[in-house]
């Protein structure tokens, strides 16, 4: 099989999702990748079969997840009813990521990224650790190392303290401050002095049940223009 590929020349792109919702979100944290290099990537997805022996052949890579959405940006590839692995290793985030085009390999990863082409439309998904995919996506780099530990990456983890804040001001006003103002016009007199405890716990739990349709838009980091560090947006 002849590979016919295209020439992916430097640039940006984003990755990644700011919403965090469980039944709407995705992997996060947004983020800008800078890829300072040219390369070239299969216009199709390669059966694993054929891509052995290019890979053997170490005259190819699989794509990273980075080189596939620059190029799929600018619409330079394509694909129908496929799943394609990419090289990068995930466990449920980005962070740590160094964002100059390279495979991110998460530690203790759970899965492949990949995407799945149906109606020559691709989604964002996922292999579980393990299984295999029929196809890959090829990409050709001439001298490119990835060694410079001072390229773009982003925080090793998000602000935990933050976000539990958020979630507790989300609980307290979605939750427990409406389930109080409930209790003070329709319950019994006295309800609210010896049920109170409830009345949080059942707050609280309104405030986490709306995670799985709703969460505010957490930041995106971009590529710094002049320092080449990553900022928050």
């Amino acid at each position: 099989m002849d590979i016919e590929w295209i020439t992916v020349e430097p640039g940006k792109v984003f990755i990644g999702s700011d919403n965090r919702s469980i039944l709407f979100g995705g992997i996060g944290p947004r983020h800008e990748v800078k890829i300072d290099y040219n390369y070239e990537i299969s216009y199709l997805p390669v059966s694993s079969k054929i891509s052995k022996k290019f890979l053997e052949s170490k005259d190819c890579y699989i794509a990273s997840e980075s080189e596939w959405s620059l190029a799929m940006k600018r619409k330079l590839i394509f694909g129908n009813n496929q799943v394609e692995e990419l090289s990068d290793r995930i466990r449920g985030s980005y962070w740590s990521k160094y964002c100059d085009g390279r495979p991110f390999i998460e530690d203790n990863w759970l899965m492949k990224v990949s995407r799945t082409w149906i109606s020559e439309t691709p989604s964002i998904t996922s292999i579980p650790k393990g299984e295999k995919s029929e196809y890959v996506r090829l990409v050709r780099r001439l001298d490119v190392e990835y060694n410079d530990s001072s390229a773009p990456k982003l925080p090793n983890s998000s602000d935990k303290s933050k976000l539990l804040l958020e979630e507790f001001m989300i609980s307290l006003i979605i939750g427990i401050i409406p389930s109080f103002i409930w209790a003070n016009f329709n319950a019994s007199s006295g309800y609210i002095s010896d049920a109170w405890l409830n009345l949080v716990f059942g707050g609280l739990f309104i405030g986490v049940f709306t995670a799985i349709f709703w969460r505010p838009k957490t930041k995106s980091w971009r590529v710094g223009n002049n320092c080449g560090k990553m900022k928050v947006i």
